[in-house]
């Protein structure tokens, strides 16, 4: 019998509007899981922020995260696969968000640990503002005092937050350049945008497809909302978008099904698999 492997984006698909999984969607994967269906999620969040979200789920397969920048272990965090910049690539980055007066968060490992950058002393947007302060406590934000601190370590992705004018010069700056990737969208839940660079390695289609190939299996399918999942789309040999999906996003479906806040993924799944919960 032919080996599936199903693919889930987290935010705004999986996740309900509290940003967590629904009880249950949690009931329905755990039993799917125990059951033997191969299933993990790809998401622009770090292993960290994932697990609050994804809490109560029983990891089996690895995460894919940074938007396919790493694969990670669901239960202890740790990380392969990574696909970092070179030196001259982040300075190529940062020499010309800097020209246009933009400064990003870089993520980046230093001694096997995740850090988050940021220049303390740049202009904020309240939108980096919000993201900051809603994490305080995070022992990976690491606040630098100049450039050369920016590039100190082996970053693999940078996020900008803004307003949408202020980011589309960087993005037409950036997106003729062949060794990285782009996500421009809007954020899920506020009125700013995220701009986010990761190495043209790194999406979550071939973090996908590496690990559909190391699992041996014939069909992806995947599930998803935003524009960052249109890839992982592309690569599947079946897509599905949540009814609450970008229109674009439905359209390059195979077909649409229930929203996020309907366990719309997880009701798919349980009729896939001809299972019932009780």
């Amino acid at each position: 019998m032919e080996k599936t492997l199903y693919v889930s984006d987290l935010d705004g698909t999986l996740l309900n509007r509290q940003s967590r999984l629904s009880p249950f969607t949690q009931q329905a994967l755990n039993r799917l899981l125990e059951k033997g269906m191969l299933f993990t999620f790809a998401t622009a969040r770090s292993w960290r922020s994932a697990r609050v979200a994804a809490q109560g789920l029983s990891p089996f397969l690895p995460w894919i995260i940074r938007n396919g920048a790493a694969f990670a272990n669901g239960q202890t965090g740790v990380r392969t696969g990574e696909a970092f910049f070179t030196h001259a690539q982040r300075e190529e980055i940062l020499r010309r968000c800097a020209g246009l007066g933009l400064w990003p968060l870089v993520y980046s490992m230093r001694h096997g640990e995740e850090k988050v950058s940021y220049l303390d002393s740049a202009p904020r947007h309240q939108g980096m503002a919000h993201y900051i302060a809603s994490r305080q406590g995070d022992k990976r934000l690491t606040p630098v005092d100049s450039l050369q601190a920016l590039l100190q370590d082996e970053a693999y992705y940078f996020r900008f937050i803004h307003t949408k004018e202020a980011l589309v010069p960087l993005w037409k700056e950036l997106k003729d350049l062949p060794w990285l990737n782009l996500t421009f969208q809007q954020e899920l839940y506020r009125q700013e945008y995220w701009l986010e660079i990761t190495s043209e390695q790194a999406t979550k289609a071939q973090a996908a497809l590496r690990l559909k190939q190391e699992l041996g299996c014939a069909r992806l399918v995947a599930f998803g909302d935003a524009m960052n999942d249109l890839p992982l789309f592309r690569a599947a040999e079946e897509s599905y978008a949540t009814a609450n999906a970008m229109p674009q996003v439905k359209a390059a479906a195979t077909a649409v099904i229930g929203s996020n806040e309907e366990d719309g993924v997880a009701r798919f799944l349980l009729e896939r698999f001809g299972e019932v919960l009780v």
